[in-house]
């Protein structure tokens, strides 16, 4: 089992030579279950996901959407899997239902006069899987992956994926309700070897932007304490947090927690 960071950011892709080292790609992540392919959001970071999986054919990936705000689905139309007969694409949200469903949304996305094609260009079998955050998911076989609802504007979900007695958890665009970890979501994480979290800002910056719906590498980390959580991974940098900045964050973690992991573009953990 192995995870590879695509895309670190949230809200914007910020490419360039302040960003060179962290990267500048919006939220992507890859877990290999085996010779499975699972991953989470379809940020920019989607693209070079999609170059690399091109050169094969009879590609199954499941893409779990942590929600559809448009940095996290904005690489879909560039996923070159998509537009090969011989692939088959699965995308999963779990905060849309009621109001919304996943196929209204991506085809909302691509259409004019936002897009100049239409997502039916998308020559992949492409399958839209609504659910409800709080359900238990089986994308393939042998892959269990959890759910649960997080604090976002219009909602975010939470997904625990646990293969062959390994567990991942991604999650991103959630806002601590409380000074102290939520009790729900630590039960959720309990015991998790990889905890990707949403770090988007520091305590001191989320004084300015409560209701925003992001949290900070401080409430991540007592998150990860409260949860025992085995490798901490600070992830959704804000695109205004430069290399510099997230090797002062990096500095500031080791001091405190040995074995953290601030997220780059490129890095693989395995499991």
């Amino acid at each position: 089992m192995s995870v590879r960071f695509w895309g670190v950011r949230g809200s914007i892709a910020c490419p360039g030579a302040n960003t060179s080292r962290y990267g500048g790609n919006t939220s992507c992540v890859e877990v290999r279950c085996g010779e499975r392919v699972l991953i989470f959001d379809a940020g920019t970071g989607l693209r070079e996901l999609g170059k690399v999986l091109g050169s094969h054919t009879g590609i199954e990936a499941n893409i779990l959407l942590s929600h559809c705000h448009f940095d996290h689905i904005c690489g879909l139309p560039f996923f070159l899997p998509c537009y090969s007969e011989a692939n088959r694409v699965r995308l999963w949200a779990g905060n849309l239902l009621p109001d919304f469903k996943l196929a209204q949304v991506i085809g909302q996305m691509m259409a004019p006069p936002l897009f100049p094609i239409a997502h039916d260009a998308l020559k992949s079998e492409l399958e839209f899987r609504d659910f409800k955050a709080g359900e238990t998911l089986t994308p393939v076989a042998g892959v269990t992956v959890r759910t649960m609802h997080l604090n976002h504007p219009n909602g975010a979900t939470g997904y625990r994926l646990e293969f062959d007695g390994r567990s991942v958890a991604y999650i991103t665009d959630n806002e601590s309700k409380t000074a102290a970890p939520d009790g729900e979501l630590v039960s959720f994480l309990a015991g998790v070897d990889v905890l990707i979290y949403d770090c988007t800002y520091t305590d001191e910056e989320v004084r300015s932007h409560i209701g925003w719906g992001h949290s900070s590498w401080q409430e991540g980390l007592k998150l990860a304490a409260a949860a025992a959580a085995k490798t901490f991974c600070i992830f959704h940098h804000d695109p205004d947090h430069d290399d510099a900045m997230l090797d002062r964050v990096a500095a500031e973690v080791s001091a405190l927690r040995a074995g953290v992991v601030v997220a780059r573009e490129g890095l693989i953990l395995q499991i």
